[in-house]
């Protein structure tokens, strides 16, 4: 099969415009993504499904349970994405993993993603002032409104800034007051954007999720909802808004949104290689779709 040339802008001038709002439009879905060359997925797809060099089992691309490429896939062509924080994903036991988009998270930010499959939970509770839970609902804020959530729960030992200071000492209300009136206005918004430290994602079909949401362990978090942006994914699921993302596409936005809302700063791309194997996919499939109908749309990327 052949294939569109990959999605691929060298980092020019011509590269550097705003990208906040990067990706999907009716047109063209992901036509702005600053991504690495993808020369080696087309190489790949050519040659078709390989053996994966840990398990054995035979793949297109990546090994689904083992995170790595497979063999015709050299790892060092594949990039390396760093993330400002660090993400958990809740897996349901159910989801099927050659159709999961949780592995590209793994495999693209290794040092920065774990997945866990429930009804493994880590323990959240001592630490939920600085952890959020992406997942729509009625209680759910935007990400630009996360500093200010999460700063109403932060323990009262944490205005000290000496890390020799006894737990138990905890600051009068007089003292609380005057940290607080003497703070300097930049230093206030460097610590409320440095309050988030982890983000929690449910891998699972929308219709399995309701155990996994209303677990006792996952109570309490803030949930942040993401309203604005709307799905490509070639799997969406029928009855559902488009609003639904999948779990690649729920982390990669979360991260756009909170490097533009929460740090203040300019985004550039410095996440846009998490979409390395979804956006080729979807390439993959919308090709595959128009030559020669749905029927092909499974069997284009046989994982």
């Amino acid at each position: 099969m052949s294939l569109n040339p990959p999605i691929f802008f060298k980092e020019d001038k011509d590269s550097t415009k705003e990208l906040q709002n990067t990706s999907l439009t009716k047109e063209e879905p992901l036509q702005n993504l600053c991504l690495a060359s993808q020369e080696v997925l087309q190489k790949a797809q050519q040659s078709g499904r390989a053996k994966c060099l840990k398990c054995g089992g035979s793949r297109m691309f990546y090994c689904y349970t083992c995170y790595v490429p497979v063999e015709t896939v050299p790892i060092e062509q594949i990039p390396v994405v760093k993330l400002p924080l660090k993400i958990d994903i809740i897996k349901h036991p159910h989801e099927t993993d050659g159709k999961s988009t949780a592995a590209h998270a793994k495999l693209l930010a290794p040092e920065d993603v774990n997945l866990y499959t429930y009804p493994c939970i880590p323990e959240y509770e001592e630490r939920k002032h600085e952890i959020v839970l992406v997942f729509p609902g009625p209680n759910s804020v935007s990400v630009e409104d996360i500093s200010l959530h999460l700063h109403k729960h932060i323990p009262s030992n944490a205005l000290y800034s000496n890390k020799n200071d006894s737990p138990d000492k905890l600051p009068s209300k007089r003292q609380k007051m005057e940290v607080e009136e003497n703070r300097d206005p930049e230093d206030s918004n460097r610590r409320d954007s440095n309050l988030l430290k982890k983000v929690v994602f449910i891998d699972s079909t929308w219709n399995q999720t309701h155990k996994i949401i209303t677990d006792e362990r996952l109570q309490g978090l803030l949930q942040v909802e993401l309203k604005t942006r709307k799905t490509c994914f070639w799997r969406h699921q029928k009855g559902k808004p488009d609003t639904f993302l999948s779990t690649i596409e729920a982390i990669y936005y979360f991260l756009v949104d909170y490097h533009t809302a929460v740090l203040k700063e300019k985004y550039k791309g410095q996440y846009d290689n998490l979409m390395f194997f979804y956006s080729f996919m979807y390439q993959l499939i919308k090709k595959a779709k128009s030559s020669s109908g749905k029927q092909q749309e499974n069997s284009a990327i046989n994982l």
